[in-house]
């Protein structure tokens, strides 16, 4: 069932009237246009237009932190220009719209899954609002309704024509013919025409009919609304003895299974204390089993830490009596995998300290932050029966936060600083660092000398060093990088400017 789609009144032809407007706009701004300045303008002109009809009202946390997150995002494509502010712009854009579908979402999750459930119906709703438009006293349904009774005879001779030319190579020269004649003559009409712009125009219609069209489920939102941050018991109407000793079967099998699973971590944390933490020795050697198998398995296992908590303390679990001690074994469960968390950050500062920086070590952090804030939420969860829609809620607002903030740095930059600034102990990977985006250029590109001195350090504390690129071959890939950039940069339409780039133009070839 699909209730009332709009709780304020437009006029069909306004609401395609402001449907097409802004579908135009998107093919002017991004058209032949790389993304950049025009990413900002367009999400403001989207802000403001809902703004003036009265479509976008902060009725919850929810609306509130998905419109901000998504100006913030917006203003990090240009101010921090990486695809990663950009990914994370979309996902605002996506949250967005879901809480314009039910502004009084209270959960980015479902606001999440309230944009995909709204956005290709919102498709329909533009055809069909289309159709009723009047033209020259006939709605225009009709007029498409005329052209579509030639579709399915059309359909049916092309195949028959199919069909005879495989069985008659007399017709099949006719049609041949007729075919390069029809080529030629479309050709001759279209074939300067830039199709892009009409693929462009259409990707636009699509965002704009589902922002300014959007239609919510009303039985969805009906569900949406009876979710709680606290557990509801459920009394089940069967004989007591039975579901009794259910629940008493039950805790007994999670008192084994926590038992067990604590004293088998409390021995890989007391390894891993006493090994990572405090008498970690690096020998010249790779890290990759040390960090990225031992890291992901370890995370992994947190997963389901988390999971197992939940399933536990489901349902009424929560309120059995005797249950005291299961939850205090669940606690120490919880603690344990913090320390196993705490064990893979040292596991990943061991890996910067002598490999440097990269995109996934940097991300590993950002994981383990929510991966605590995740533990917490469960331990809440467990300690004052909340509901499983507790620990959805609060680890998604979590996951917004991490999203957006890490979107607002230049990670290309801090890399680049980062790597050659430490060179004394870490190892200065050349092909990696050969590759990070030209707004990082400044930074990357070292005289011959600096880059000689550098490689004489690394000889000799890296054994490994030889098998990666060299200086001088490092040293020609900037400059060929360099001149590159500087035609693309001075080529780019002012739609598509960003001040990363801006700037590396200016610290490069204006000095």
């Amino acid at each position: 069932m699909i209730g009332n789609p709009k709780k304020y009144s437009m006029s069909s032809k306004k609401e395609l009237l402001l449907v097409t407007i802004s579908a135009v706009l998107y093919t002017v701004l991004f058209h032949n246009n790389p993304i950049g300045l025009n990413l900002l303008i367009f999400e403001l002109f989207i802000v403001l237009s809902l703004l003036i009809s009265r479509q976008f009202r902060v009725r919850g946390t929810a609306m509130l932190v998905s419109a901000a997150g998504l100006i913030i995002t917006a203003a990090a494509t240009v101010m921090v220009f990486s695809a990663w502010a950009v990914f994370v712009n979309i996902i605002m854009f996506l949250l967005f719209v879901g809480c314009l579908v039910f502004p009084e979402v209270k959960s980015l999750f479902h606001a999440f899954t309230l944009f995909f459930c709204s956005a290709f119906y919102s498709i329909s709703v533009f055809f069909k609002k289309l159709s009723a438009t009047s033209f020259k006293g006939r709605n225009l349904g009709v007029y498409l309704k005329k052209i579509s009774i030639f579709l399915i005879p059309l359909l049916i001779v092309i195949v028959f024509i199919v069909i005879y030319r495989f069985s008659n190579p007399v017709f099949d020269k006719i049609m041949v013919r007729i075919g390069d004649a029809i080529y030629d003559f479309l050709v001759m009409i279209f074939g300067r025409f830039d199709w892009q712009v009409i693929l462009t125009f259409l990707l636009g219609l699509f965002f704009c009919a589902v922002i300014f069209l959007r239609t919510p489920y009303q039985w969805l939102i009906e569900r949406y609304k009876l979710k709680t941050d606290y557990f509801k018991r459920i009394k089940v109407r069967t004989k007591r003895s039975f579901s009794k000793l259910g629940l008493k079967n039950e805790y007994k099998a999670a008192i084994f299974l926590f038992l067990a699973l604590n004293l088998t971590l409390l021995v890989v944390n007391i390894i891993d204390i006493q090994w990572v933490w405090f008498n970690f020795e690096w020998n010249g050697q790779f890290l990759k089993q040390f960090v990225h198998n031992g890291t992901y398995l370890l995370i992994l296992s947190i997963l389901i830490s988390v999971a197992l908590v939940l399933y536990y303390f489901r349902g009424n679990l929560n309120f059995y009596k005797k249950n005291t001690f299961l939850k205090y074994l669940s606690y120490v469960w919880l603690l344990q995998n913090a320390v196993l968390a705490v064990s893979v950050a040292i596991r990943n500062f061991w890996y910067i300290y002598y490999f440097s920086l990269a995109y996934k070590r940097i991300g590993v952090y950002m994981f383990l932050v929510l991966t605590v804030y995740g533990l917490l939420t469960v331990f809440m969860k467990v300690k004052y029966s909340k509901s499983a829609f507790y620990v959805i809620r609060q680890n998604a607002y979590s996951l917004f936060i991490v999203l957006v903030l890490s979107s607002a740095f230049n990670w290309d930059c801090i890399i680049a600083k980062y790597n050659f600034s430490n060179y004394n102990r870490s190892f200065v990977h050349l092909n990696y660092l050969s590759k990070l985006s030209d707004k990082a250029l400044p930074y990357l590109d070292k005289p011959m000398d600096e880059l000689n001195k550098i490689d004489s350090v690394q000889k000799g504390k890296f054994p490994f060093h030889y098998m990666y690129m060299s200086s001088e071959d490092y040293f020609d890939r900037i400059e060929t990088r360099k001149q590159k950039f500087k035609t693309k940069w001075e080529n780019k339409n002012i739609l598509s400017w960003n001040y990363p780039e801006y700037k590396a133009y200016k610290e490069l070839f204006e000095k």
